[in-house]
């Protein structure tokens, strides 16, 4: 096991920080957003993760201010999403992702979009260099392809790499997951709860607002939502056969996972918080993993594969 994988076991359960939604130019939700952050740090959860684009660095310099008096017992994430693939951008980048967060060192950095058709390796040599330097400690991709990955590593090592997974959206399992296993590299799920549809808040006939963000995710399509609906109603069953929550039973699901060594979940408040936080303490047998699993591989049969949850290929 590698060191980071054995760091990542000490809490399954990451915080991510997308607060997909909400209004950063307003500051919209940031005094619950820091009261989630509190709770999930006395629960025990160190592991934060943000992003450069996260709100326009908004996000990194929130977890900057928290973080501020706790650093040494915060497993830090961050990432960067750049269409300069030299070294010296994402380097600039991970300089301007330290002064944002406050930190001498950033635990783990990723680079969070592949671009299609580019030679990445410079990326890869910044992020060494970085790691010599002492900026970063660990190299992670996300949402990244098998031949994109092989040709960062060519120059470097990638520790992690960091995807969509979730009982409606596995079609990394049949390739990136044994890749991943094979060459020793952490994997992290986010959007485990597929955007809160694996709540199962949301209505058969969806009502967004023409601009609303959540039309442009794989799930919410109408070649797709109404397959999702179904399936999504089954899990419900399933859940209430059990006396459990579905979005208990899906996050358990992904930790039950072997392949998996970290699960992020977006918390907006402290209530949010503590409803994650059960899932790790809940009891469920085998065989119910089992059933859910049967399900899941049902509807995701009817799912278009996109290769990505939001259409995003740049």
């Amino acid at each position: 096991m590698s060191n980071l994988k054995a760091k990542l076991e000490l809490s399954p359960l990451g915080m991510g920080g997308s607060f997909y939604g909400l209004n950063h130019a307003n500051f919209e939700g940031e005094t619950e957003i820091l009261a989630a952050w509190e709770t999930a740090f006395a629960l025990g959860i160190r592991h934060f993760d943000t992003a450069t684009g996260y709100g326009d660095g908004y996000s990194e310099r929130l977890l900057g201010r928290f973080v501020a008096d706790k650093r040494d017992q915060i497993f830090l994430a961050s990432k960067a999403n750049l269409d300069d693939t030299s070294s010296q951008a994402i380097m600039a980048a991970i300089d301007a992702s330290l002064e944002r967060l406050q930190t001498d060192v950033i635990d783990l950095y990723y680079l969070h979009w592949s671009r299609t058709g580019k030679d990445m390796r410079p990326w890869m040599t910044g992020l060494e260099t970085a790691r010599q330097q002492g900026k970063i400690r660990f190299v992670g991709v996300s949402n990244f392809s098998i031949s994109q990955m092989e040709q960062l590593r060519q120059v470097g090592q990638i520790d992690a790499c960091q995807m969509g997974y979730n009982l409606l959206w596995r079609f990394n399992e049949h390739d990136i997951l044994p890749y991943c296993a094979k060459h020793d590299i952490a994997v992290i799920a986010y959007s485990a709860l597929a955007h809160g549809i694996l709540s199962g808040r949301y209505p058969r006939e969806l009502e967004f607002a023409p601009n609303d963000q959540r039309w442009g995710i794989r799930l919410f399509k109408p070649d797709a939502w109404a397959q999702v609906f179904e399936g999504v109603e089954a899990f419900k069953q399933l859940a209430a056969s059990e006396n459990l929550t579905l979005s208990h039973l899906a996050l358990r699901w992904l930790l039950h996972q072997a392949s998996v060594s970290s699960v992020l979940v977006g918390s907006k408040n402290k209530q949010q918080v503590l409803e994650n936080q059960k899932a790790l303490t809940l009891e469920i047998p085998d065989r119910v993993f089992a059933e859910l699993s049967a399900l899941s591989d049902h509807v995701i049969q009817t799912i278009p594969d996109d290769r990505d949850l939001f259409g995003y290929q740049p």
